[in-house]
């Protein structure tokens, strides 16, 4: 039977990243950056965007709650354990929200009952049922979890998800979540519980699969045949321990087999490259090469047989097309006389949105880039765009960079740097060190007045040629807090030392911020 012959249904995306994703070590976001990938990913099409655990922390709570009241043609869901102190401030967090969800969970497995939570089968059925009421309370739109699924006995399975379901939860999660089944077993799973179990027929069963055995995808996909029709995953797969199952990977697999598997999501698959690459920028951490979908070599091809038969017809080796996914089949190349229409059209064949300020402040970029480069490709566009979207706006700026370095062993790495504020000051600095990095970030840390201390660096090209645009991702921290910081440039210690700016300038800008908090409160006692 061909897909024209079968009804096509859609599969709900819910998108985990900013909360599995982003509690995962090194992909923590604060809430700016946190939004823009909100907006990004409702952009992007997914059904529900769990926004983050609004207990966990203040800054979460206010993360959850911005994006809530800031996205309005999506779902938004807050994470809760089957506590009363957890569920009031998933409530409270996504009040604003157009579309709210509250996601409770609850751990199920024999293991996880007897030594995390010491209690026993019913204590827990008897904590899902409340909290599952409790939760009714604020949205009704439940979703309920049962934390360690595949691991739990299947009878005691069917009990529970029977009660949540007849306790009013519109979603039933069956999480993998140390990425311990197959697709085999959990096809099956799934086809007993959408089955057998009382009251199915009213609830979508959802399926959250990790990546511990490198089958999260694989098992997701099972789990749609099986009777699932919500899939949790995270762009670039990122999560807990070796992540969670992929978006891009399991919305293109859908699309691209659904000959096979008769269901599609609502994923604008055009935007996957966008938001990829801006997850990818905003934590610091690159997409692999070898990456399905994402990655550099996913449309790359060096071998001479392949190239031969590329030529002939692009199907002979590639199953989806790159401008499927946002990229452009060839790269158009722009110039210092092209204009600013030029720059959007091709910001918007990227997959990028950009407001007229954006636009006015990447295109600054785009001509001095411009003047320094022969020829301005896509990646540098992509690399202008994504460090306006993390930098952000002063109030610190770099006027002049200049750095010594060589192999005398008399002679020190010196940085002399000049920065303006936007008060209108004006303050230069020299600083000599062990290596011109150091240098320069030394000279930045005495102009601002800050002590951050480098956790990690990394430098990188992000196109290519003699003039090739450099990436400079840094994790810098304080006595309390880490961040990671993000520059640009053709010359790879500028791109540092933008980097550590980004940084500085959002600890100011929070600080400022924090401050017209406390004097608005103030002045209305």
């Amino acid at each position: 039977m061909t897909s024209t012959e079968t009804e096509i249904s859609h599969v709900k995306i819910f998108d985990t990243t900013l909360r599995d994703g982003e509690q995962a070590p090194g992909f923590s976001m604060d809430g700016g950056q946190k939004l823009r990938m909100a907006r990004a990913l409702s952009d992007l099409g997914v059904d529900i965007i769990e926004a983050g655990f609004a207990i966990a922390s203040p800054g979460d709570f206010e993360a959850v709650q911005t994006i809530a009241r800031e996205i309005t043609d999506t779902t938004i869901c807050s994470l809760a354990r089957c506590n009363s102190s957890d569920i009031h401030a998933a409530g409270d967090a996504i009040t604003p929200a157009k579309k709210s969800r509250i996601h409770v969970f609850i751990a199920t497995s024999p293991l996880h009952r007897e030594y995390k939570l010491k209690m026993s089968k019913d204590e827990v059925l008897e904590r899902a049922i409340k909290s599952i009421g409790h939760a009714l309370e604020y949205t009704d739109d439940v979703e309920f979890s049962a934390e360690d699924a595949i691991r739990t006995e299947r009878d005691y399975l069917k009990i529970i998800c029977e009660a949540a379901i007849a306790a009013g939860a519109r979603t039933i999660n069956i999480p993998d979540t140390v990425g311990y089944t197959t697709p085999e077993e959990i096809t099956d799973l799934f086809r007993f519980l959408t089955t057998e179990i009382a009251g199915a027929n009213k609830v979508i069963f959802s399926t959250h699969c990790h990546d511990d055995l490198g089958l999260a995808v694989a098992n997701s996909l099972a789990a749609v045949r099986g009777g699932a029709r919500q899939i949790e995953c995270a762009v670039n797969g990122i999560g807990e321990r070796a992540g969670n199952c992929a978006l891009e990977e399991v919305a293109m697999a859908l699309r691209t087999r659904i000959d096979f598997f008769h269901h599609d999501t609502r994923i604008n698959s055009k935007k996957i490259n966008m938001v990829s690459k801006m997850l990818a920028s905003i934590t610091g951490n690159a997409v692999a090469r070898n990456k399905a979908i994402v990655g550099q070599n996913a449309f790359a091809h060096e071998s001479g047989i392949h190239q031969h038969g590329m030529l002939a017809n692009r199907e002979t080796y590639e199953i989806m097309k790159p401008e499927d996914i946002g990229l452009e089949p060839d790269n158009l190349v722009l110039g210092k006389h092209s204009g600013r229409a030029a720059l959007r059209h091709r910001a918007e064949k990227l997959g990028f949105t950009l407001s007229d300020n954006q636009l006015q402040s990447v295109f600054v970029d785009f001509k001095t880039l411009a003047d320094e480069k022969r020829e301005v490709f896509d990646a540098d566009i992509e690399a202008l765009i994504l460090g306006e979207a993390i930098g952000g706006s002063g109030p610190w700026e770099i006027d002049s960079l200049y750095v010594s370095a060589g192999s005398d062993d008399s002679k020190s790495p010196e940085a002399s740097i000049q920065l303006s504020h936007e008060d209108g000051s004006i303050k230069v600095g020299v600083q000599s060190a062990s290596g011109p990095v150091n240098a320069v970030l030394l000279v930045l840390n005495n102009l601002t007045g800050h002590d951050l201390k480098l956790d990690s660096f990394n430098a990188r090209s992000v196109s290519e040629g003699e003039d090739a645009m450099a990436e400079a991702d840094i994790r810098v921290s304080t006595k309390f807090e880490s961040y990671h910081g993000r520059g640009t440039s053709t010359d790879t210690i500028l791109a540092t030392a933008r980097a550590y700016l980004d940084v500085i300038n959002r600890i100011e800008r929070q600080k400022k911020r924090a401050g017209d908090e406390q004097h608005k409160i103030a002045s209305q006692h």
